[in-house]
């Protein structure tokens, strides 16, 4: 009999995505696809990242939710897993529009919402989808993968393991942000390669700043408060050829956040902040009609 999680959750287009903090100098990677391969060799695997830093739930979560809606409909595997091995759950969960498959720890909550929300979930239990012996320290081989290859193929997900409630699931703490009269505080959410700082606050929140704003630390937040706690100066632009070389712009990203960037720099290292650290962005100035309330902002999802 089929059950709603399998009605739900469309045919599986041959695709396996792989989300990791595992880095490339050892073969864990390779041993994943390998798992993979064995079991489905038909299987397209895209590599999405191995270079979430070590453990770092929140930059797994929030690079994985903004790639996952660009990828073919498939099955999503992300492994940031510093609970691996204890009690906590092996997970998989239907969507829309894909499927994802890792631990429950946060890590793929927000990326389930960008594909639909959450339709079906389920615990992996059923020791005939794992592999013989499970590794206590490595579940993306034993765990993760062969799961996500025979989901791939189009196994039910009901027979990986029992249902579990969705409300139950860990969902991470939501990054603070709020809206001032002259405009907004947020949490730093993620810097990237290029040193460019992505910001909680949806990029509506900086549209009604005028063309220069300023930028400083707030005290408060899980990061540090910045090295001097300087407020500096940037260009409200659109890109970041906006601002002169050297020089701090504030966008829009291509994720509809706001993100601080410098043209040519790093900006994390000129703020010197870190996911979690606050920020508070306001305008130079007098700005004509911006909303007159301290109200924190629902965030959109990762």
């Amino acid at each position: 009999m089929t059950s709603s999680i399998d009605r739900e959750f469309p045919a599986p287009a041959g695709v396996v995505s792989l989300t990791t903090d595992y880095g490339l100098a050892d073969g864990f990677v390779a041993a994943c696809h390998g798992v993979i391969a064995r079991l489905a060799p038909q299987l397209r695997i895209i590599d999405v990242t191995h270079l979430v830093p070590p453990g770092d739930i929140r930059r797994g979560a929030t690079v994985l939710a903004q790639t996952v809606p660009h990828l073919p409909p498939g099955v999503h595997v992300a492994v940031v897993d510093p609970g691996v091995g204890t009690n906590r759950r092996a997970i998989a969960l239907a969507t829309c529009a894909g499927m994802l498959v890792g631990p429950d720890n946060g890590l793929l909550l927000d990326a389930a919402e960008a594909l639909g929300g959450v339709t079906g979930a389920v615990e992996l239990t059923n020791p005939r989808w794992l592999a013989p012996r499970v590794s206590a320290t490595f579940h993306g081989r034993d765990v993760f993968a062969p799961v996500a290859a025979r989901l791939a193929l189009g196994a039910p997900l009901a027979e990986a393991g029992p249902a579990v409630d969705p409300d139950s699931l860990v969902r991470l703490p939501a990054p603070l942000v709020r809206r001032l009269p002259d405009g907004f505080v947020a949490e730093v959410l993620t810097v990237d390669h290029f040193g460019n700082v992505q910001l909680a606050a949806p990029a509506d929140l900086l549209e009604p700043l005028p063309a220069r704003v300023r930028v400083r630390p707030e005290t408060g937040g899980s990061g540090p408060t910045g090295v001097d706690g300087r407020e500096r100066e940037a260009v409200h632009g659109r890109t970041f050829g906006d601002a002169p070389v050297g020089a701090l712009v504030a966008h829009a990203d291509s994720a509809d956040r706001v993100a601080l960037s410098v043209n040519g720099g790093h900006a994390a290292a000129l703020l010197a902040v870190v996911p979690g650290t606050l920020l508070r962005v306001r305008a130079c100035g007098v700005v004509g009609a911006l909303p007159d309330n301290t109200d924190e902002v629902s965030t959109v999802e990762s």
